[in-house]
């Protein structure tokens, strides 16, 4: 299996030579050039690990990180920054990053960082997304965004299956608008938001087969997919 790895570096050169040398080692990287964009491919792609740098634009690593551990609270998170003073580490620390590496640091340094963080989630890295999620009376097929149900099959667009694929990892719980809205467009605009809205009333059609499962807005907040009993 290729370790797949997420790198957000807004240092066009930076970012060029760190994927070079993590392709170099035998990784699969996609490389992001802001916080807003590296959330968007997360919600896209599995991956491994991912390293961030700081200080970026649209979204800075911390909040980048805490956007991404309100989805995935194991997936390690590397931090690379120039700034080096002790309450800059805490806040990564406290945004859920495992690392923290300061610039300048050697190729051999991040070998050994990347090496650690795989190893200390080397169970969690050996398991890999469901491909498919029971949904009541119908399973959905998360490769292939398909949803079946014995009266119906419906094959999904890639926006609809971000969406539905979000909200069953968070079955029974509210999912923030926010949340939803920058994984799947990058953005969480006005505008935006009425398509959010369009995409969950078109989920509600398609699961209307099975009464027990039910797409709640909650005011305010967010969504709820809820499968009763």
């Amino acid at each position: 299996m290729k370790i797949k790895i997420l790198l957000v570096e807004d240092d066009t050169s930076l970012g060029f030579i760190i994927s070079d040398q993590l392709k170099a080692d035998g990784y699969h990287v996609t490389l992001c050039a802001d916080g807003s964009e590296g959330f968007k491919r997360f919600n896209e792609e599995k991956f491994h690990l991912c390293i961030f740098d700081v200080m970026m634009p649209k979204k800075d690593g911390f909040s980048l990180a805490r956007d991404i551990r309100k989805l995935d609270v194991g997936i390690p998170i590397l931090f690379l920054t120039a700034k080096s003073m002790t309450e800059d580490k805490v806040e990564g620390f406290k945004a859920g990053g495992d690392d923290y590496l300061t610039k300048p640091f050697s190729s051999e340094e991040l070998q050994v960082r990347i090496a650690a963080l795989l190893k200390r989630v080397n169970i969690v890295q050996e398991s890999t997304e469901e491909a498919s999620i029971k949904l009541g009376d119908y399973l959905f097929d998360t490769l292939n965004y398909t949803l079946v149900h014995p009266k119906f099959r419906k094959t999904l667009t890639k926006k609809e299956a971000q969406i539905l694929k979000i909200l069953c990892k968070f079955i029974n719980q509210v999912v923030a608008r926010d949340v939803v809205l920058n994984a799947v467009w990058g953005q969480d605009d006005y505008f935006v938001g009425r398509s959010l809205d369009v995409f969950i009333t078109k989920l509600r059609k398609y699961l209307k087969e099975d009464p027990r499962i039910q797409i709640a807005n909650i005011h305010g907040i967010g969504f709820k997919l809820d499968i009763l009993p």
